[in-house]
């Protein structure tokens, strides 16, 4: 049981004071990532209040992202939800290990597929390919500190960048590679986002649990004014936080 101590004589709402103490142990490592916290019944009469008020104060903490519910379950500690650099994943174009590093985590990366694929006119045509419609196809799975962050679907003419078939992309970077080995530099992109359920096979990927949200991210990238890439992520709604930076 937590051992907490609520006061009924400050002006202080009980709710609040409880989401602080939870807070706290969470900060300074009384309660760790997986941590199942007491039923709302065990707390509401550990600590004389009622049940509304240890709902406030858990879903406050659950829409921060620092608890989350599993139905059936319980309640638990999250792991931190990881933010992106200088708010620019809208606004630059950054490597996904680039970004990581630049957080201080260790970027890691699982190719789920690579593979040449001909059944895909949709994304072919947003390529511009009007005869040869061949694709690669990469799906990789991109972590970091051992967390599984974002499953990502990259669709690249096959005819221009065959030679990628034979790269090692667990440790190699796609834009660095289209530099060193084709000269080219992707330059600009336009991207997309929405929120949507989790599919099962993403969920069991990323650890997640059916029902929960993804952000999936649309991606077109250009070099020399030609789209060379289309990518759709999805990366987890409870450990990604965007944020776009307005000027006026």
């Amino acid at each position: 049981m937590l051992n907490y101590t609520l006061h009924k004589d400050i002006p202080v709402p009980l709710y609040y004071q409880l989401k602080l103490q939870i807070l706290a142990d969470i900060k300074e490592g009384r309660l760790h990532v997986g941590d199942m916290l007491p039923p709302e019944c065990e707390l509401c009469k550990e600590m004389g209040i009622s049940r509304p008020t240890v709902r406030q104060a858990m879903g406050e903490l659950v829409a921060e992202g620092h608890l989350t519910r599993c139905k059936g379950k319980g309640t638990f500690v999250s792991a931190p939800s990881v933010r992106p650099v200088d708010a620019r994943f809208f606004q630059g174009l950054q490597s996904f290990n680039e970004e990581m590093l630049q957080k201080g985590l260790a970027p890691s990366t699982r190719v789920l597929a690579l593979e040449m694929v001909s059944n895909r006119e949709d994304i072919a045509a947003t390529l511009r390919l009007a005869e040869d419609k061949r694709l690669i196809h990469l799906s990789r799975l991109r972590s970091a500190d051992g967390q599984p962050l974002v499953v990502v679907d990259t669709w690249l003419p096959y005819a221009r960048f065959r030679g990628l078939m034979e790269e090692d992309f667990e440790v190699k970077s796609l834009y660095a590679l289209l530099e060193q080995k084709y000269n080219l530099r992707v330059d600009r992109a336009t991207r997309q986002f929405e929120a949507a359920g989790v599919a099962p096979e993403d969920a069991a990927l990323l650890g997640m649990d059916a029902g929960r949200a993804v952000c999936r991210v649309y991606t077109l990238a250009y070099a020399k004014n030609q789209p060379v890439e289309h990518s759709i992520a999805r990366y987890r709604g409870d450990r990604n936080i965007f944020t776009v930076e307005l000027f006026r």
